[in-house]
Parts: structure tokens; sequence; C-alpha cells
């Protein structure tokens, strides 16, 4: 072998030797392939793995649900101050009636327009009460507010005064009065314990009706107002309605004292005394304020 055959291999295996296992372009991009994509796939395979390991299976979620449906709250008790004054008919208005009735939103008729409110103010105060409180239309109860029955018929009033109304307020808790009034006169009724010992002694028989209390000018109306007229007003649950001569007359037959008893200790939908805490007296004084409106 020449000494030039010799240099020709010496150089080759040189090169050889620097030029490393990647040869062509395609063997370049196969190297970095599995050099970087690989990993980032592996790395992207491995997050997914380690974040699903966390996830609760299926049934676990469906037991999780029923668990926090179990113990969620079912009600509220809420702490009210029975001292508050009570706001006026101009406070309720602005607190939670002008949302509707400054503009006559939804139907509502709008506040001071005479055309809109005379049909409805027609039907009476009991009636625009009775509404108010329970809902009507796209009205909810309240109008979506949470007062007194007395607060929102004093708002029922202020709105009807603006369209030309002239209904009195309702009157306040104070107005009825207590059941025996300490003046009254030495030839007022006995009390109920005396004239049944006394009817006891005599071996007579002592008719309900014997026993009488009187009530204030005015209770009977101002009871109604406060509570009989959430049904009676619209006849609700089967009650005779408030001024039905025909619904109140097989009623009126049994006799004062009997609708009175039925009053007190409740019959069908109706709670004893209405779910008032009424005397006997006012109750009474009511029945006699509903009968002779039906008379």
């Amino acid at each position: 072998m020449s000494a030039n055959d010799n240099h020709t291999s010496h150089t080759e295996a040189h090169e050889g030797a620097h030029t490393g296992p990647i040869k062509t372009p395609k063997q370049l991009l196969a190297a970095v392939f599995f050099s970087f994509v690989v990993p980032i796939f592996a790395i992207i395979g491995l997050v997914y793995y380690v974040t699903s390991a966390n996830k609760p299976a299926a049934g676990a979620v469906d037991t999780q649900k029923a668990l926090a449906q179990r113990i969620q709250k079912i009600g509220a008790v809420e702490i009210r101050d029975a001292n508050r004054v009570l706001k006026t008919g101009e406070e309720v208005y602005k607190a939670q009636c002008v949302a509707c009735h400054a503009a006559g939103a939804a139907g509502a008729p709008k506040f001071g327009d005479a055309g809109a409110w005379a049909p409805r103010i027609n039907t009476g105060f009991e009636a625009l009460w009775n509404s108010a409180l329970k809902g009507k239309g796209a009205m909810g109860a309240q109008g979506g507010g949470d007062f007194e029955d007395l607060e929102i018929g004093r708002a029922v009033v202020y709105m009807t005064a603006a369209a030309g109304g002239k209904f009195a307020e309702p009157a306040a808790p104070a107005a009825v009065a207590p059941v025996a009034d300490a003046a009254a006169p030495a030839t007022a009724p006995a009390p109920a314990a005396a004239v049944v010992a006394a009817l006891a002694a005599a071996n007579t028989p002592a008719p309900a009706a014997a026993v009488k209390v009187t009530a204030s000018a005015g209770a009977g109306e101002a009871l109604y107002k406060q509570v009989c007229v959430a049904c009676h007003a619209a006849g609700l649950a089967g009650s005779p309605k408030f001024g039905d001569k025909a619904a109140w007359a097989p009623r009126i037959k049994t006799g004062l004292d009997m609708l009175t008893t039925s009053v007190i200790k409740g019959k069908g939908a109706m709670p004893p005394k209405g779910g008032s805490a009424a005397s006997d007296a006012d109750i009474r004084a009511a029945v006699e304020f509903m009968v002779s409106a039906a008379k």
C-alpha cells in the first residue's frame, strides 16, 4: 500500500470519528422528537394521572350531593322587635311599593292615577288590603316585602288617598279595649265565675248566653280589620264573605251566641279566635259587626 493510500484512509477515519451517529436530516428530526416531544407528552400524561386520581368517583359525587341535601337548613328562625314603631303608609310605599306603582310597571296602577285606581277603590278597603297582603296578578304577597299587616293597610290608604280615595287607616292593636273595664258601673253584668256559682247553687242549668262581658265601642270593627278581614273580605277557605247576606243568612239563624262560640273554639279551616289573642268580648263584638253588615 502506498503512502497516499495510507494518508487517505487515515483522513476518512479521523473525519468519521468527529461526525457522530447523526448523519442525515431524518436522523436529526428523530433525535429532536425523542429528546423533546416525547418527554413533554410524558409529563402531560403524568399530570393528568395525578389530577384525575384526586377526583371522586361518580358514585362518590352522588353520595356527597345526597349528604349535602340532607344536612341543608330546612327552616329559619326570625327574631323581630315586637316593640318597634310601625311604619307609616308613605314609608312602606317608598320602601316597597314604589318599585312598580311609581311607573305603573307590570300592570300596577300608577301612583296618583285616579283613572287607574277608581275601579279598585270601588271594591272597598278590605278587598284592596286583602289583595296587598296575599298578592294578586304579578304582585306577590305584600309586594315581596315583609311588613306587619297594619303597615300594609296604611300603605293601601296612602296610595288610594293620592288617587282620590277616602279610606280611614286601620286601627292599631292598642285600639282594642281590654276585656274588663275597671270603671264599669255597679249595674254591669257579674263576672262569669260569680254567675256560674249562683246558678249552680240554685240547681239551675247555666246557658252560655247568660255570661256577657262588655267590649268598648268600635272594638268589633277594629278586630275585624286586624284579623278577620284576611279571610272574610274575599270569602277565603269557605268563610262567608263580608256583607254577603245569602252566605250569612243560615249562620245568623243559629244565633249570635252559637256564632261567637264557633269563633272562639274554631271551626273548619278557622283556628280558635281566628288565630288571634283577642278577648271573648272582642270576639263577640267582631261577630256582631260582621252580622250587622249582612242583615
